[in-house]
């Protein structure tokens, strides 16, 4: 038989452990303080990490995480996840391109599409992604995949609207 778990902790009493279970968003700290509260009431370990879906062991881990830091120990911590494929200045400098639009001569477009970006991206930074990403990475850019049409580098404006003024249409 293990021995009595010990909350070495008297910051709160059981009662305020569920007020602060009560007004707190995170699902997995709920859990953490209703069990303490229910080991502060004098239930076994067994019963208290049972009846909030827990193991035995990871209510004594919590309890000495609680008297350690306190209430805020009992938090859920953000799982770290993936590095970015970009950094922010890499970020930075593919909103710039996609603002400024491709060079026809440079570039071979007129107007940048995801599958030329991620060629772009590919040469850049030496970052292989799938298009989808590419995609993504503009949504949170805050552009989107469409584009307004491409307008030809010798366009001229005068000439254009000097035929809409004579065209029979009109």
């Amino acid at each position: 038989m293990g021995t009595a778990l010990q909350v070495t902790r008297t910051d709160h009493t059981s009662g305020t452990l569920r007020a602060l279970a009560s007004k707190c968003h995170d699902g997995g700290q709920v859990r953490r303080l209703l069990a303490l509260a229910m080991v502060l009431d004098g239930h076994s370990r067994n019963e208290a990490a049972s009846c909030h879906g827990m193991d035995r062991q990871t209510l004594c881990d919590w309890v000495h995480r609680y008297n350690e830091q306190g209430v805020e120990g009992l938090k859920t911590r953000p799982i770290p996840g993936r590095t970015p494929f970009l950094t922010d200045q890499q970020m930075a400098e593919l909103y710039d391109l996609v603002v400024k639009g491709p060079d026809p001569q440079t570039d071979k477009v007129v107007r940048w599409r995801c599958v030329d970006l991620l060629e772009v991206v590919k040469q850049r930074f030496s970052v292989g992604v799938h298009e989808s990403t590419i995609g993504k990475w503009l949504h949170q850019l805050g552009l989107t995949r469409l584009q307004p049409r491409p307008v030809h580098p010798k366009k001229q404006p005068e000439a254009e609207t000097a035929f809409k003024k004579t065209s029979p249409a009109w």
